[in-house]
C-alpha cells in the first residue's frame, strides 16, 4: 500500500499543479482587468510606470517588441531621473503559452530572483521595478535596456570561443559560491518537481520526431529516454546551489569584457556540473569543446574557491560534468523535436552538439554505472 502511495504521489502532486495553473488563467480571464498589473504592453503607461519605478514618468514609446514565453518590449521613457529607455517583460498573450509558463513557474521565479538573490550579482542586467499577482500569475518586470549600449549578443550559430567560455564559466562560480548550501527554500530540482513526470514522455517523442526528419543519430541516447528519471535524479544529488539554469549562449551577453545572463526564468538548486556541461556544450563547437574543456572547468573550479565557495576536486568535477551531458542532450532534443522555442537551424545546431558530447564523454556508460 505505501508503495503505491509513493507511485502515486508524484502524478497528483503535478496534476495539482497544473490545475493551479489552469486555475490562474481561468481566473485572470474573469477578473484580470479589474486587478493592478498590466494586461498588455499598452497598459505600460506614464501613470502605471511612475508607481513602480518610484520615479515620475511624463511619457513613454514603445521602440520594439517580441513575444517568446512572455510577451516582451523595449519602451523610451521620458521623465525625471528615469533611464532613457527600458526592457520589459509581461505575461504572454495566448493561455496555451501561460500555461507552459505555469508550468515551469518560470514569470514567478524570475521576479523572485531579481527581489531576493540578484543584489550584488554581477552580469545581470539591473532591474527597475518588478511586481507578481499570486491570483492570477500576472507579473512584470521592467529591466536595463542592454540593447541601448554596447552589447554583444552571441547564438548558438555563433559560438563562443575559449576566452569568451572562460568569461562564462567565471562568472557561473560566482554565482555558484554566493549561494553555496544557501538555497532558498523555493529553489527545487529539476528531478524533484512535479513536471519532471513531463520530461520522458515528451523526450521519446521528441528523438521519434528528430529521427524521422533528420540525420541526427538520437539513438546514441535511447538509455537516457528510456531511464530518464532515474537518471536525472542521479544527475540532481548534491551538494547543491543556485544555477541559472538555461544558460545556453541565447542567453549570454558581454559587455565591457565581462560576460552577463539573461533570462533568469529557470533558476534551480543543482550541482554545478549540470549547469556547467550545458552551457559549454550549447555554447562551442564540438571540437573547440573537446579542446578547451578540461581548462576551462579548472578556471571554473580556482574561480569558485576566490569567490568563497569550496575547493572542489577536479576528478568529482569531471565526473559531474560527464553527467551533465545528458541535461544538455535533453534540453536541446526536446526544444528540437517540440519546435517553436527556437528557430529549427539554432535547435538542430545544439543538438548535434548535444548527440557529440555524449558519445565523447561516455556519459551513457558512465549513468549506467553509476544507477
Amino acid at each position: 500500500m505505501l508503495t503505491q502511495v509513493r507511485r502515486l504521489a508524484p502524478a497528483v502532486g503535478l496534476a495539482t499543479h497544473l490545475g493551479h495553473g489552469v486555475q490562474r488563467i481561468a481566473t485572470d480571464g474573469t477578473i484580470g482587468h479589474i486587478r493592478a498589473l498590466p494586461r498588455r504592453v499598452s497598459d505600460l503607461d506614464a501613470a502605471y510606470l511612475s508607481r513602480l519605478l518610484g520615479r515620475t514618468v511624463t511619457a513613454v514609446a514603445v521602440l520594439a517588441g517580441d513575444a517568446g514565453t512572455s510577451s516582451r518590449a523595449r519602451l523610451a521613457l521620458t521623465g525625471s531621473g528615469v533611464p532613457e529607455s527600458v526592457f520589459v517583460k509581461i505575461p504572454a498573450e495566448t493561455a496555451a503559452t501561460r500555461l507552459m509558463g505555469e508550468l515551469g513557474r518560470l514569470a514567478h521565479t524570475e521576479v523572485r530572483f531579481y527581489d531576493q538573490l540578484s543584489a550584488g550579482l554581477t552580469g545581470v542586467p539591473r532591474c527597475h521595478g518588478s511586481g507578481f499577482d499570486p491570483l492570477t500569475g500576472r507579473f512584470v518586470l521592467v529591466l536595463e535596456d542592454l540593447a541601448a549600449g554596447p552589447c554583444e549578443f552571441p547564438d548558438t550559430l555563433h559560438p563562443l570561443d575559449k576566452d569568451q567560455a572562460g568569461l562564462v564559466v567565471e562568472l557561473l562560480a560566482r554565482l555558484h559560491a554566493a549561494f553555496w548550501e544557501r538555497l532558498p527554500s523555493w529553489a527545487y530540482t529539476a528531478s524533484g518537481d512535479h513536471t519532471s513526470l513531463l520530461t520522458g514522455p515528451l523526450l521519446k517523442l521528441s528523438s521519434r520526431k528528430l529521427a524521422d526528419r533528420t540525420d541526427i543519430d538520437v539513438a546514441s541516447g535511447r538509455f537516457i529516454d528510456e531511464h530518464y528519471r532515474a537518471v536525472a535524479r542521479l544527475l540532481d544529488r548534491p551538494p547543491h546551489t543556485v544555477t541559472h539554469g538555461d544558460a545556453h549562449p541565447g542567453n549570454v551577453y558581454f559587455r565591457d569584457g565581462a560576460a552577463g545572463l539573461l533570462d533568469w526564468q529557470a533558476v534551480r538548486r543543482a550541482h554545478p556540473g549540470r549547469e556547467l556541461a550545458y552551457t559549454l556544450i550549447t555554447s562551442m563547437t564540438t571540437d573547440d569543446r573537446q579542446a578547451a574543456e578540461h581548462d576551462l572547468l579548472d578556471r571554473y573550479r580556482h574561480a569558485l574557491s576566490a569567490a568563497g565557495g569550496p575547493d572542489l576536486a577536479a576528478d568529482e568535477l569531471w565526473q559531474r560534468y560527464r553527467m551533465g551531458a545528458l541535461y544538455a542532450y535533453t534540453a536541446a532534443v526536446i526544444t528540437a523535436g517540440m519546435g517553436g522555442m527556437q528557430t529549427e537551424d539554432i535547435a538542430l545546431a545544439g543538438t548535434r552538439r548535444a548527440v557529440a558530447a555524449l558519445a565523447d564523454l561516455d556519459t551513457v556508460a558512465l549513468l549506467k554505472k553509476l544507477l
